[in-house]
């Protein structure tokens, strides 16, 4: 206790495109075509003009992700490099209190013993956790202000399986009941709630929430509780989640809730495209976000705005807002790329999508809401949206989903506006659009401009389906329905900057000691 020591790293210098050994592991089971080496920007161009396959795209996003961080490490130094909003001026490495990666040994108290100690240092300029090359089992645990999570390259986190090692929460006040039952929740496997100034970051490493045995239970019934996230902050601010990959989680992966001022930056995530509701990233009720340069597969949507359920989210009164996403790539078979909602009682609104992907998807950027959620989805605007092999272009349906209880307003009415995509290509589409308004209360101020959508070749479903909508198109191809007229118009995008997208990373260095 008290004996300072510097890390010095053991790692060789390599070319930036090595992935580590992690993902060279999940890359060989999700997609065993995968390829255990790939050296730089040639060989990428390559696998994508022999292979537009899903394949070839998760190994492309897992690589280009798991280079991100290259140029933040100083190899055969004692000092590491690493991006962020906040430095530190402590460090510890979990061993030091007592922590093994054998995978075998339950690390739970090790893990809240140091983010205990570490608190002490929240007014004295933070600190920083290193978890260390290793596999290192643990059950679920709790962050602190002024505080960084940082793992090595070949560091994973595994969630443990045993039920006994989550504890149960209370459901949250904008949904009244746990997700998936009238019962609390299972707390997430990392958790924080009323923190400020929190990084999660590392070199790529790896956390594991080892769903699968939560996925068999709720399919066979079993669970009392809703299942727990991956990651979940709550009523925070000025969080950081980046430059990590996320396996596994037992239901939504990354769930910021009641936030502002949120930082999602380098994730890789990925789960099988058959678990359940293994959505990948939820803002929730959360005000200026950032979410770039991340690469999901998903069961469920990608990424899934959300701002409370029914009753209980309008009574809340929390919307998400001021929100970007860009650079985003998704695989998801049976969900949306971006869906807004269903969840969204307590509204949401200026939602800027730049530059993203969709291939094997089932939609790109999707609406769900219902009479009796009430809220409302208003300023939303996509550009730049590149889809391969989808079932719909766009979906915005308004007879969607359950409710929590009986006890929903049948005169909640949800309203939806001011929904604009612009620079949008599609192939290998089985039907360009599903609009489907409320009767009596249409969404409006649709706008589609700069859109061309291939179909697939074996389609044969009309190219548009629309009822309760109105709005304009222009330079769209197929032909659009009736109520989207042709006005040679383009569709809005913002120019003006959010608060948010003027914080900047900056390079922090840290050394580690003992306890």
């Amino acid at each position: 206790m008290g004996m300072e020591r510097s890390l010095v790293s053991t790692r060789l210098p390599q070319p930036c495109f090595y992935p580590s050994s992690s993902l060279l592991i999940t890359m060989r089971r999700f997609y065993p075509r995968s390829p255990t080496k790939i050296v730089g920007f040639s060989d990428i161009l390559l696998l994508i003009h022999q292979d537009i396959k899903l394949a070839a795209v998760v190994v492309v996003g897992l690589l280009i992700l798991g280079g991100a961080e290259c140029r933040y490490v100083v190899s055969k130094c004692s000092v590491f490099e690493y991006a962020a909003v906040s430095c530190r001026a402590h460090s510890f490495s979990v061993t030091d209190f007592g922590a093994v990666g054998d995978g075998k040994t339950l690390n739970t108290g090790a893990f809240r013993e140091a983010v205990n100690h570490l608190s002490r240092y929240s007014q004295d300029g933070g600190a920083l956790l290193y978890v260390p090359a290793g596999r290192w089992l643990t059950g679920s645990f709790n962050l602190t202000s002024h505080f960084t999570l940082f793992l090595h390259r070949d560091a994973v986190l595994l969630a443990s399986q045993d039920i006994n090692d989550w504890p149960l929460s209370k459901p949250l006040p904008s949904y009244g009941h746990g997700r998936e039952a009238p019962g609390g929740r299972y707390m997430s496997f990392i958790f924080g709630t009323n923190l400020t100034d929190v990084v999660i970051t590392g070199e790529n490493g790896t956390i594991d929430g080892q769903g699968e045995i939560w996925w068999t239970k709720f399919h066979d019934k079993m669970l009392r509780h809703t299942r727990p996230h991956l990651i979940e902050i709550m009523h925070s601010n000025n969080i950081q989640i980046s430059y990590l990959t996320l396996l596994n989680s037992p239901f939504w992966t990354l769930h910021p809730v009641y936030c502002s001022d949120v930082i999602i930056k380098g994730i890789t995530i990925l789960a099988p495209v058959n678990s359940p509701n293994t959505d990948g990233i939820d803002p929730d009720s959360c005000t200026n976000t950032r979410i770039e340069d991340c690469f999901i597969v998903s069961g469920d949507d990608c990424v899934a705005v959300k701002s409370g359920w029914d009753e209980y989210g309008i009574a809340y009164g929390m919307p998400t807002r001021h929100l970007i996403i860009r650079r985003l790539t998704c695989v998801s078979p049976t969900s949306a790329m971006i869906a807004l909602g269903s969840e969204m009682s307590g509204g949401i609104e200026d939602v800027r999508a730049e530059d993203v992907t969709a291939v094997n998807t089932e939609s790109g950027v999707r609406i769900k809401t219902a009479i009796g959620r009430g809220g409302y989805v208003r300023d939303v605007f996509v550009k730049g949206m590149k889809m391969h092999t989808m079932k719909w272009a766009f979906w915005m349906d308004g007879n969607y989903g359950s409710h929590p209880d009986g006890h929903y307003n049948l005169n909640a009415r949800p309203r939806v506006g001011g929904i604009n995509y612009q620079d949008v290509v599609g192939v290998n589409v089985t039907m360009v659009a599903q609009l489907d308004g409320i009767p009596g209360d249409p969404f409006t101020g649709i706008c589609i401009s700069n859109a061309t959508i291939a179909m697939s070749a074996d389609s044969k479903e009309a190219p548009w389906a629309c009822s309760h909508v109105q709005g304009v198109t222009s330079g769209v191809t197929p032909r659009p329905c009736p109520m989207l007229p042709e006005k040679e118009v383009p569709c809005q995008f913002p120019t003006e900057k959010l608060p948010i997208d003027l914080v900047k990373f900056k390079k922090c260095s840290y050394k580690v000691r003992h306890a």
